[in-house]
């Protein structure tokens, strides 16, 4: 899950652009910084602008979606992300200028953009259809893979003789250069069409395999080498009526990294908000989300 951490604008200077007394935030010999004085610095950086911006979709997705995501799944991911970085997670948070607090934050505006998404965007026949036409059942897999054309020909010819998965676990753990699962027959996890941390030439060569014990008769050659790949469960993959929640779940999971749609939808919400920018200087920053004349901006406090 680390595509939690993204390194985006954090929202660490809320309460310095929340409010703009006369404060003092520092002291010195002589001279001292008001809280105004930071404020009127901040709004005119990037970081400034971005930090307000998330805010401000942070607070309108809160009252228009904020019973839908509890403030429990937002630890629970936190902690799940937490878990995964282990020793290195306070050392990832501070690169990407992160706190515990704003980190979570990111997090709920992350969980309640894709609850936004389900609301405000819906998949249409014409959608469910072009990904039944991507959708492959998950089919499980076992692999040899091998850094010679000239090796992979041998093992082909080994198998050959005998396809047997007994020989080609064999085969595995003699030849492939794959150590993570050499010394399992060379068993991948299942996968579908969704996934994205196999080669696109492997999937397809995989996904032409039509029934256990199937395997590919001639070497795949993909980004890590050469392949030679063995079916052990290959699903029928039925009818597309069968498949429709799966289908618009695989839409939705595309959809949330899809930075057009997710803009729209936040476009959307913000809307909806009726947002007023009180402060001129500050009328464009939601310029990514809205042209100017959407949201109103006074110059009134």
């Amino acid at each position: 899950m680390k595509k939690w951490i993204l390194g985006i604008a954090s929202i660490a200077l809320a309460a310095t652009l929340a409010g703009c007394g006369s404060s003092t935030v520092a002291n010195m010999k002589g001279a001292k910084i008001t809280q105004s004085e930071y404020y009127e610095e901040l709004k005119s950086t990037s970081s400034g602008q971005s930090t307000l911006r998330s805010m401000i979709v942070l607070k309108a997705l809160q009252q228009q979606y904020g019973d839908k995501v509890s403030s429990k799944k937002v630890t629970a991911q936190y902690n799940k992300v937490k878990k995964e970085y282990g020793s290195s997670f306070s050392s990832a948070l501070e690169q990407n200028g992160l706190t515990t607090k704003t980190f979570k934050e990111q997090i709920e505006t992350s969980l309640l953009s894709e609850v936004a998404l389900k609301d405000l965007k819906k998949p249409t026949q014409k959608q469910i259809d072009a990904q039944w036409k991507k959708y492959e059942p998950k089919i499980t897999v076992q692999h040899i893979l091998v850094a010679k054309k000239a090796t992979a020909t041998t093992v082909l010819a080994e198998l050959k003789k005998d396809s047997s998965a007994a020989n080609f676990k064999k085969l595995a753990k003699k030849y492939s250069t794959d150590t993570a699962t050499s010394s399992t027959a060379g068993k991948l996890t299942a996968f579908d069409n969704t996934d994205t941390s196999l080669d696109s030439t492997f999937k397809t060569a995989a996904f032409k395999l039509t029934k256990a014990g199937d395997y590919t008769t001639t070497a795949v050659k993909t980004s890590s080498g050469y392949e030679i790949i063995r079916a052990i469960n290959v699903p029928a993959k039925g009818k597309e009526s069968d498949h429709t929640a799966e289908l618009k779940k695989q839409l939705y999971t595309s959809w949330e990294s899809n930075t057009t749609v997710m803009t729209n939808v936040i476009k959307k919400v913000l809307k909806k908000a009726n947002v007023s920018i009180k402060d001129s200087d500050l009328k464009n920053v939601l310029s990514v989300y809205l042209s100017s004349s959407s949201s109103t901006t006074s110059s009134s406090n």
